[in-house]
Parts: structure tokens; sequence; C-alpha cells
């Protein structure tokens, strides 16, 4: 059975149906298929240009704010965590109430935040409107994957995702150079500057052009105490994620937030199934394709945010690269995601999602092994090797498995299927960075006693070695002003040696996670976009 969506034209009061398996009508302007991507895209430009521009401001932020290394994670584990939370809680916002108002508070919230932290002076206060920039974010990333649904029909929904990620591309190969050249020349806070007005932008268009978009048998309540026990959920599990590496995993307290995580899913299952409106109909998981492509979001998160997280490091602390070269050695990884990413969405029309989410998770896992065999004198050659090959295999990935969720789900249930997908993208990433950090970490202390003893380098303090460790985890040589340049020396080559040793690793577990992802990718099934409900309960 189709589902019918209901259509503002003109005003609150004056409403039309269409078959969301057809274009959307629209007067003029409003609600034009293509100009709403656009739209969309500007809006979800200024974060995928945040996101770059933050990881190559990393180094500058940590030394112009004395930042330590659990400090520069929290720039980015801050971020994760207030999007985990909140992006499915968002995504049912949409539902609700439409997903154009919940877009232009999201774009409107997070150029505002973009510019507070452009104000801040500490790194506590950048941490802190991170966490709004998440915050912001996860109303504005679900809404304009629910526009995108509810505007185009089952067989252009590909290729807009495809645009959508070459937009997504695009701008994270122009956030390096742009965030290099402004790191370089201005200052680190003047990135954050560039999205207020990106984010200007994007509300004027939204007001202009977006159209309200609300299915007949969208939900008429909220679902409180689910959000609650959702929303403590993932928090538990998160922060877990985040403090594993400084707590340890055999930690008590890290296993104590794990279990907390484990019981409030299963209140919240249990939950679920007895309330009128649920906050996700646990029926949506009987669909395997929807359910595969959420756990291959995941693990494609686990293998490219967590290994990237150190790729910056090593650009610039290993290869003394300034920001602007940082950022120009990975556009080769960047500019593949803009070319693949429209290739992939014409693929996945035509051929359907398994292949070229299999093909592209194969060539995730090989670039992630090619990575592992980089040294602290690798030439640009062979960087770039690895870094495009990683990039055209994440195009497809992106496209086809957000396509698979929100394409699966039913259209009154878009929004939440859109923060499904951007909550999988976001704990994998946390889960990325915790456990790839926890295995740099591990190898950094286990090796650089031997290796800085076998240098004949002069013995450290049980606080020495663990101050010297914390620098080499991001690939800095613990060094001082006024050592001889023969001990410099060594000690940067000890410290290189063993940074690269750690990357080696966690490229190494980021490949191993890849390749299982390959299987999950043959689970997967085109959307049922002309049927709303097809994807609830078959496969």
């Amino acid at each position: 059975m189709t589902s019918q969506t209901t259509i503002d034209t003109t005003g609150p009061g004056d409403r039309a149906s269409a078959d969301p398996s057809e274009p959307t009508p629209a007067a003029g302007l409003r609600g034009h298929p293509w100009l709403t991507l656009i739209t969309v895209a500007v809006g979800v430009m200024m974060v995928a240009l945040d996101g770059t521009i933050v990881a190559i401001a990393n180094p500058a932020i940590q030394k112009d704010l004395g930042a330590s290394f659990s400090d520069v994670q929290w720039i980015t584990n801050g971020y994760f965590l207030a999007l985990a939370v909140c992006l499915i809680t968002a995504g049912k916002l949409g539902d609700r109430f439409g997903h154009r108002q919940t877009f232009l508070i999201g774009v409107t919230g997070f150029a505002t935040a973009s510019g507070a932290i452009g104000l801040s002076n500490s790194i506590a206060a950048v941490v802190t409107f991170r966490v709004f920039q998440g915050l912001f974010g996860a109303l504005l990333m679900p809404a304009a994957l629910g526009l995108l649904r509810a505007t185009f029909p089952a067989e252009k929904l590909n290729m807009a995702i495809g645009i959508w990620g070459m937009v997504i591309g695009a701008s994270t190969a122009g956030g390096p150079i742009l965030g290099g050249v402004l790191v370089e020349h201005v200052n680190w806070q003047s990135v954050f500057f560039v999205n207020v007005p990106v984010g200007a932008v994007a509300l004027l268009l939204g007001l202009l052009i977006l159209l309200d978009h609300r299915a007949e048998n969208a939900p008429r309540s909220f679902d409180l105490p689910g959000i609650g026990l959702l929303s403590g959920a993932m928090f538990c599990l998160v922060w877990a994620l985040i403090q594993a590496p400084t707590w340890g995993w055999g930690d008590i307290k890290t296993w104590s937030f794990i279990g907390a995580s484990a019981l409030l899913f299963v209140l919240f299952a249990v939950w679920e199934t007895r309330v009128a409106e649920p906050l996700i109909p646990l029926g949506m998981f009987r669909s395997i394709p929807l359910s595969a492509g959420v756990v291959l979001m995941v693990m494609m998160a686990i293998a490219f945010m967590g290994g990237l997280f150190f790729v910056t490091f090593y650009l610039q602390n290993v290869h003394g690269m300034s920001p602007i070269d940082a950022g120009l050695h990975l556009l080769p990884l960047t500019g593949m995601m803009i070319v693949g990413s429209p290739l992939a969405g014409a693929a996945i029309t035509k051929l359907g999602p398994r292949v070229p989410l299999a093909g592209g998770m194969a060539a995730t896992a090989i670039a992630m092994y090619g990575m592992s065999t980089l040294e602290a004198d690798t030439g640009s050659g062979a960087m770039s090797i690895w870094f495009a090959l990683l990039g055209f295999g994440l195009a497809p990935v992106m496209v086809g498995a957000t396509e698979v969720i929100v394409g699966n789900a039913p259209m009154e249930l878009s929004g939440v299927a859109g923060g499904l997908q951007q909550a999988a993208m976001q704990i994998g990433g946390s889960l990325g960075t915790a456990v790839l950090g926890a295995v740099m970490a591990s190898r950094v202390d286990s090796e650089l006693p031997g290796n800085w003893a076998g240098a004949g380098l002069p013995k450290l303090t049980p606080e020495q070695l663990d101050q010297a460790s914390e620098a080499v985890q991001v690939g800095v040589a613990p060094v001082v002003k006024g050592m001889p340049e023969a001990l410099v020396a060594k000690i940067t080559t000890v410290a290189h040696d063993t940074f690269v040793s750690g990357m080696s690793l966690a490229s190494l577990v980021a490949a191993g996670v890849a390749a299982v992802a390959v299987l999950v990718a043959f689970l997967t099934k085109r959307g049922q976009n002309a049927e709303a409900g097809a994807g609830v309960g078959h496969i």
C-alpha cells in the first residue's frame, strides 16, 4: 500500500496530497526537487567543511591553547557525543513537526555555535561550543535526508544522494586547503568563522525554496520515556568509548557504563513494544537490508574516521608539512570522493547496492592495509595512491548505505531513518577514534621504552616517560630548547618511528573491520522508495 504525503504549498491551512513515488508538485521555486537538493547540500556542506577544517586545525589548537592529546580528542569526541545522543530524536522531531523547520533551526544554530568557537580563547570553551555544534548538527543532517526522501521519486533518489555525496566530497576536499590557508596566514579561530556566511546562505535558500513534507500517518505524539531511555543508552555507550583510552578497557568504570548502556537499550526495546507511537518502531529492524545498512555505516566510520584521525598528525608532525601542504596531500582522498559519489549513485541505480557496496569496502580495506605500510620517510606518490583508493572506496559506501537505510524505511519515518544513518556514522567514528586511539597508545607505551633505550638516549623517569609517550602519540618529538642537535635528531627519529608503528597497527585493525564489512554489504538491497512501508518487515 502506498503512503500519501501531505505537502504545504502556500501555508499551514492550504495542503495538497501527492504520491511520494512521483516528483513533488511545486509552485514556482518552492519545493523544486533539484533546488531543494542544492539548498540542503549548502547546509550539509557547512558541516562537511567544518569536519575537515577542524582536522587540519587540531595541531594548531593543541599548540596555541596548550591542550593535551586527550583535549584534542575531546574537540572531536564532544561533537560526536552530542550528535550520537540526539540524532534519532532530532529525526523524530522532523517527522513530527516538519523537516523544513528542523533544518532551518539546525543551520542557524550550527553557524552561531561556529562563530562562538571562533571567539573562544580556552580549550574548555572550544569543546563546549563543539557540543552545541553537535546538537544543532543533529537537527540538520536527518532533516536534509528527510527532505530528499520526500522530494525525489524512487528512480532518482540514488542520483540525488550521489550528487549530495559529491557536494560533501567537494567540501571535504576544500576544507583542508581553506583551513590550511587560514591557520597558516590568519589563526585557527578563523576556520570556524567560515561557517557563518555559509550558514547564512543556507538559511536564506531554505526560507525561499524548502517545502514542508509530512506524511499523513506521521506521529502525533512524542515518546518522551523512549527519548529518555534511548538518549541515556547512547550517552553511556559513547561516553564509555570516549573514556576507555583514559580509564583503560579493563577498568570497572568503562564496563559499568557499557553495562548501563546495554540495560537502557533493553528497557528502551521493551518500552517501544508497549507505547502507541514509539520513537523507533522496532519492526523497522525486521528489514535485513536496513539493519545491514546501519551496521555497514558503523563499520565504514570505524575504518575511515578512526584512521583519518592520525593522518593529519602524520602529515604535519612527522613529515613537518604546513597545514596547507597537509590539505593538498589529502586531495587525492577527497577528490576521489567527488568523482566517485555521482558515479556510485549511477552504478547503484543500475546494479543495486550490493556489488558497489562490497567493492567499496574491499577497496577501503586494501587502502587501509596500504596505509599500514607508510613509513616516516614515505614519499608523496605512495601516500597519494592509498589516499585516492580510500576515497574511491568510501564513495559508494556513503551513497549506497545511506540509500539502503533511508530507502527501506517508511516515508513517515524518513527522519528517524536519517537519524539512524547519521547516528551509526557518529557511533562508528567515536568507536574508531576510541579503539584505534587505544591501539596507538598501547603500541607507543610498549615500544617507546625499548626504542628509547636502543637509541642510547638518557634514561627517563616514569613521569618523563609518560609525558614523552603522550607527545609521541601525536607524532611530536619530546625535545626541549637547548638540546644538542645530535640528541634532537636521535629523539626525533625514535619518536617518529614509534608513532608510525602505532599508526601502522591502527591501520591494520581498520583494514580488518573494512574486510568484515564486505560480507555485510551482501545483505543489503535496493530501497522500496515508491512503497513507503515496503521496507518494514520484508527482506
